[in-house]
């Protein structure tokens, strides 16, 4: 709080807004429950050199209120004697009923508006003060010096708090401690808290007493009815001769409840209360009234007369020795629900019935209670029915349809665009956008649902979200701030009978998600207090699961996005297979399924299919890793089987890395770390030269094969073990496909869903796979409009391949034995051969390449050496020996004469390597066909 010249607060600012300036761009200079304050005193016109306010003659110096407050405005008085403090006590409307001062002589000294009691200090007329402010945030204010609006005030400061009435919770008034801003002292919050709360439970008691005064009059009422007992129907016990019975708590309570609603009612009524065990009582309820004039309600409970009350009811059989002492049949006679009663002398009018009393009060207390168990029972409830998905949206509309009829007539939610992506909002004020709007019409004319929503700083909602506090808008024709946000809109609004309104921000773990507002249109009481706090619990809750919903939308998007990127983002360019594949993540928690197509020498390719157990980051960061590792094995040239070994060795030792075995995490906690479980895993390499594919799996669904004719047949493939298992074996099995056959690859969130069996779903598939006339992109759409669940709860991954072969005339080879000689034999049938394809512009680069690879396998190889030249996409030359020994490409030093034949293949080569087979190993080649 700065101080300039003889004044405390944010003189400067102040300044700065009186003539126009912003003042929102300095920081920390004003509170923003005072810059509302000063804005909405603007809006209304208010001027700082008011020196008038109205004054009301007639208001009430023998109130309730202030009966309970004089002892307590006495002892503050006594407290601050000798110092210049004003001790003044206002109505809820904010007229001072009574004042007190430390010093006698200031009654003297100040003007009138500041000493004597009947003006009005409400923030519509008095602009920014303490008795104003506190009744407009409705919690204890404090405001000093160039804080208050009015220039009169500006060397003045002031604590100030609402005294409620604990029945109910409206303000009832104000207790404002006014002083010199040089005498303010922290220590003043305490006494004023003290000092409220002493008033308050002086109210409580003055209701204790009303009741007591309602309880004697029916007690008196009762001694002169059994004076004349001869003509008394009934005999009355007490309430807890009734709670002594025999009836069963349950019971006890559906018969406090239902005598509070007859309270409520204010009339004279009977009701039939059901019981359990089949029995059934009526209450009866009468007017009373004590002899100070309180009118209150007495409800009474009938009960039979003796040899009835051990009586079973009709149709019910009861053990004898639990006959109830508190009525098992209904009395003769009972008075139907609702039904006047007409006894007022303190009989019911019921031969042989015995009456309890149940509950003697007033008809305001028994609506408090109703309506407290009533929002008691709505909190229970929005634990059921608020965060039953992890939708964000959904969240907020939970929120809505549960508040909606029985808090709010209709409600309205808004949220950044940023909280429903799953993010954090940097600046949540200026991104609002309309997510619900839910009431009991249709056609109230609020802002739609997408629409951007631009808060001006006096609105209720800016006050929200700038204090963190809900903002009570009880009558919303003076709410000016609401109104000047958009002044026809608001008019619709009001037009509706729209006329209060409760903001709440939706806070949680320190973040703000958004603003939820409730209007009331329909009840013509405004909104209070309790219904202020049960809008915010009700909010709390929504705003704990739109997080948790928030939350698990980033951690889906992530996995989702790490997960895309991941999987490959294009095919390959390759002869062997036309393919086309689909991807379809889990509706909630990204899984690890995953697909790829690689090309391999000689014109094969492999087709990969995986599934990491369970969802979320762990998964998807796995399945890359595994991804990674499968396609460098695959570069290795590795049989399915190796490959397959490989991974599961890798699989154990990661999750042996990562704690899966079950050690404890590194932290040294309770928990243990996450670790790997396990996946399951396809692999198939096909040969188009050859038409035959080569496949295993680990514990992975056996792919399908589609034939030319229409057959479809899952193939007969050893399941293996899930990968993580360790120490158990693969098996390679080599199946002959046709030209033109699909070969279908899938995970099992495809065919395994908890609504149908795993046997129905593998008939779907091979109905739908029956049409070999589709191309693979069709018969990918098919397969997924026909399986794929409507809300999937396992990512699928789907791989659809078509078989090509190689034509015979694209293909030549030749055999010789490991012969020098025989080296000049081979390069002339390769340059024929590639004259006779018309490449002869590739003859001398391929003649000097298959020179180099045939003389290294004679050299170091063994017989027989097959050559075999392919044209594809490429020209590839394999040259087949019968040894295992792996050629290294390295440096020749000068004075060696060999060691240079393999770098001459390296560039000469687009691509060289080495792959092993059962007889020995192939050194392959791939030339561009327009190689020089």
């Amino acid at each position: 709080m700065g101080v300039v010249g003889d004044r405390i607060g944010p003189a400067r600012s102040r300044d700065r807004f009186l003539h126009g300036e912003p003042v929102e761009s300095v920081e920390g200079s004003v509170r923003s429950a005072i810059l509302s304050s000063w804005q909405r005193s603007r809006l209304l016109g208010l001027s700082p050199d008011q020196s008038e306010l109205p004054f009301t003659p007639d208001f009430d110096p023998d109130g309730r209120l202030v009966r309970a407050a004089r002892p307590v405005l006495d002892r503050l008085q006594s407290i601050f004697a000798g110092s210049r403090m004003n001790i003044c006590l206002a109505d809820g409307n904010g007229t001072v009923l009574e004042r007190r001062f430390g010093e006698k002589s200031m009654v003297r000294q100040l003007a009138a508006i500041q000493s004597v009691p009947g003006f009005v200090f409400a923030e519509q007329v008095a602009g920014t003060n303490g008795i104003g402010l506190t009744l407009a945030e409705r919690r204890l204010c404090q405001v000093y010096g160039a804080e208050h609006f009015a220039e009169r005030s500006q060397s003045s400061a002031c604590t100030a708090i609402p005294v409620r009435d604990q029945l109910n919770g409206h303000i009832e008034g104000v207790l404002c401690l006014g002083y010199p801003y040089t005498d303010a002292d922290p220590a003043l919050v305490p006494v004023v808290r003290k000092a409220a709360e002493a008033i308050e439970r002086r109210l409580m008691e003055q209701s204790s007493a009303r009741e007591r005064g309602l309880l004697h009059a029916y007690l008196a009422a009762e001694s002169r009815a059994r004076s004349g007992e001869e003509a008394h129907n009934g005999y009355p016990i007490g309430m807890e001769e009734l709670l002594q019975s025999e009836l069963e708590q349950g019971d006890q309570m559906t018969l406090k409840e239902k005598a509070t609603e007859l309270m409520s009612s204010a009339r004279r009524a009977a009701a039939e209360v059901p019981l359990s065990r089949g029995r059934r009582v009526t209450l009866v309820s009468r007017p009373v009234t004590s002899s100070s004039g309180v009118e209150g309600v007495v409800i009474e409970v009938l009960l039979p007369g003796e040899p009835e009350r051990h009586a079973p009811a009709p149709g019910h059989t009861e053990a004898p020795a639990r006959a109830p002492a508190a009525a098992a049949a209904p009395p003769p006679g009972p008075l139907a629900r609702g039904a006047p009663a007409d006894s007022t002398d303190g009989t019911d009018g019921t031969d042989g019935a015995v009456r309890g009393l149940v509950l003697v009060g007033e008809p305001e207390v028994g609506r408090y209670a109703v309506a407290a168990r009533r929002r008691l029972e709505l909190l229970a409830e929005a634990s059921n029915r608020i965060g039953t998905t992890l939708d964000v949206s959904r969240t907020a509309w939970e929120l809505a349809e549960i508040a909606v009829p029985r808090l709010a007539d209709f409600v309205t939610v808004d949220m950044p665009e940023a909280v429903l992506r799953g993010e954090e909002s940097p600046n949540p004020t200026t991104e609002m956008h309309r997510t619900v709007v839910h009431g009991i019409r249709e056609d109230c004319p609020f802002y739609p649902v997408g629409e951007q929503i631009s808060l001006r700083p006096t609105t209720p909602h800016m006050r929200c979200l700038a204090t963190g506090q809900p903002v009570l808008e009880p009558d919303l024709k003076a709410a000016f701030g609401w109104i000047a946000q958009d002044p026809a809109h608001a008019e619709l609004l009001l037009a509706h009978n729209i006329h209060s309104l409760i903001t709440v921000p939706l806070l949680a773990r320190g973040i703000l998600l958004g603003i939820a507002g409730f209007y009331r249109s329909q009840d013509p009481a405004p909104y209070g207090d309790d219904d202020r706090s049960l809008a915010q619990e009700l909010a709390a809750r929504a705003a704990l699961c739109i997080d948790n919903a928030r939350r698990y939308t980033r951690e889906h998007t992530l996995a989702l996005s790490l997960q895309r990127s991941l999987l490959p983002r294009g095919l390959p360019e390759q002869d062997a297979v036309e393919v086309a594949h689909r991807y379809l993540p889990a509706e909630h928690g990204v899984g690890g399924d995953w697909f790829d197509v690689i090309p391999l020498s000689g014109t094969r390719v492999a087709l990969l299919v995986g599934d990491v157990v369970g969802h979320g980051l762990h998964a998807a960061a796995t399945m890359g890793r595994l991804r990674t590792a499968a396609r460098n094995f695959a570069e290795l040239e590795l049989a399915p089987d190796e490959l397959l070994t490989h991974l599961d060795n890798l699989m154990v030792r990661l999750d042996r890395e990562e704690g899966g075995d079950g050690a404890d995490g590194a932290d040294g906690g309770d928990h243990p770390a996450a670790g790997i479980v396990g996946a399951t895993f396809l692999y198939a390499v096909y040969d188009p030269t050859s038409q035959e594919c080569t496949m295993a799996r680990a514990g992975h669904p056996p792919p399908a094969l589609v034939r030319s004719d229409g057959t479809v047949t899952f193939l007969d493939l050893p399941a293996g073990p899930p990968l993580g298992l360790g120490g158990l074996p693969f098996e390679s099995v080599t199946f002959h496909l046709p030209e033109n056959s699909q070969l279908v690859l899938f995970t099992d969130g495809l065919i395994e869903d908890r609504h149908r069996d795993i046997d129905l779903a593998l008939d779907a598939l091979r109905r739908v796979l029956a049409h070999p006339d589709r191309t693979p992109e069709e018969t990918c759409r098919a397969v997924l409009d026909a399986l794929a669940p409507e809300h999937p709860g396992d990512d699928i991954a789907l791989l659809v391949a078509r078989t090509h072969a190689v034509p015979r005339d694209r293909i030549a080879g030749w055999e010789l034995p490991a012969d020098p000689a025989r080296v000049g034999d081979v390069r002339a049938a390769a340059v024929a051969q590639l004259s006779r394809w018309g490449l002869d512009e590739s003859a001398f680069a391929t003649e000097l390449l298959l020179s180099e690879l045939v003389t290294n396998a004679v050299r170091y190889g063994a017989g027989p050496i097959r050559v075999r030249l392919i044209r594809g996409r490429t020209l590839i030359c394999e040259v087949h020996d019968t040894s295992s020994t792996a050629p290294r490409m390295r440096h020749a030093a000068t004075t060696d004469e060999g060691g240079r034949g393999l770098f001459l293949v390296a560039q000469l080569a687009q691509a060289w390597g080495t792959r092993y087979t059962p007889e020995g190993k192939v050194i392959w080649a791939e030339c561009a066909l327009a190689a020089a």
